[in-house]
C-alpha cells in the first residue's frame, strides 16, 4: 500500500505527520488520510512526498506488480509516468 510505504519512510527519517504536511503543503488531517489509505494523493502531493522522502514513485506504485493495481492506481500510474517523462 502506498500509504504504508510513505509512513515507513517518513518514520525512518524521523519526521512527524505534521512536518510532512507543512512541507507538502497540506493540512495534517488530509496527510494522515493518505498514509492510512483513505485518500489518494494528488499528482502534486505525490511529487512533493517523493521529493521530501527521496522516494522513486515507481517504488510507491509497485510497478513490478502492475497486474495487482486497481483502477484508481492505474490512473495514478499513468499520471506518474507522464511526470517521469517530463522530468527525466
Amino acid at each position: 500500500m502506498i500509504g504504508e510505504k510513505i509512513r515507513n519512510k517518513r518514520e525512518d527519517m524521523d519526521l512527524s505527520q505534521r512536518d510532512m504536511a507543512s512541507m507538502i503543503p497540506m493540512n495534517q488531517s488530509n496527510y494522515s488520510k493518505i498514509e492510512r489509505g483513505v485518500q489518494e494523493p494528488s499528482m502534486e502531493q505525490l511529487r512533493r512526498i517523493c521529493q521530501i522522502l527521496k522516494l522513486d514513485p515507481r517504488y510507491l506504485l509497485d510497478l513490478d506488480e502492475y497486474e495487482s493495481l486497481g483502477a484508481k492506481d492505474v490512473e495514478l500510474l499513468k499520471e506518474v509516468k507522464k511526470l517521469l517523462k517530463k522530468y527525466s
